[in-house]
């Protein structure tokens, strides 16, 4: 079943075109990888069908809901709810503990304090960062914080998680290790994933690649 399905898609940046008529679409608990080269416009494509950047012109619908026809407050409303995020550096507040971050997306939706840490809490065992819980995340590796990234992006129970080169800072154990927390996680929850790589190690924790050149995506099935 499609869960969120971009069509013809097109944005600029001033005289350049990121996107030129890029389609996608995402089945429900599936997890794709969006591959290509530097500036081929994958980030572009991934926060246009997020809905943090309005594509100049097509349509991104995920469900029965018209993201590109919907205002910035229920877009926004979308992504505390309906969408988790994982950066590349992980963006977590550096003045907050571990805890308090990923309890973030819980109490912004009006979850109280207790029951949004206790929530918190069990995701960060289950991604194995519950032990650096009072730390700020200065305090922790670069293993760590994005695995506390990645509890933050759980812990609301979202349906599309998007991963934006969630392994770029990290060496390869620890990038190994994200990747099969994260892809473990997503598939006991039934999350979809949308994955940003240019590594094919990383893509190939994905069950379909995506390949963006010069604004475009190509569909790519894995035979096996």
């Amino acid at each position: 079943m499609s869960l969120l399905v971009a069509q013809d898609l097109h944005k600029s940046f001033g005289k350049t075109h990121a996107l030129e008529g890029a389609a996608l679409t995402i089945r429900a608990g599936e997890i794709v990888a969006v591959m290509g080269p530097s500036g081929s416009g994958k980030s572009t494509l991934l926060h246009c069908i997020a809905g943090i950047l309005p594509p100049d012109s097509g349509v991104v619908r995920y469900g029965d809901r018209e993201l590109t026809a919907m205002s910035d407050r229920d877009r926004s409303e979308l992504r505390r709810t309906d969408f988790g995020f994982v950066f590349q550096f992980g963006q977590l507040v550096p003045e907050l503990t571990c805890l308090e971050n990923v309890a973030v997306p819980l109490r912004l939706s009006g979850t109280k304090r207790r029951d949004a840490e206790r929530l918190a809490l069990d995701w960060m065992a289950k991604l194995e960062v519950d032990t650096v819980a009072d730390q700020r995340p200065g305090e922790t590796s670069g293993g760590q914080g994005q695995r506390v990234a990645i509890a933050r992006a759980l812990v609301t129970g979202p349906k599309v998680i998007f991963a934006d080169e969630p392994t770029g800072a990290l060496d390869s154990l620890n990038g190994e290790r994200v990747m099969h927390l994260l892809t473990t996680a997503a598939r006991d929850t039934g999350a979809a994933v949308v994955l940003v790589t240019h590594e094919a190690r990383v893509a190939a924790y994905s069950d379909r690649e995506v390949v963006v050149r010069d604004g475009k995506a190509r569909d790519v099935e894995f035979a096996g």
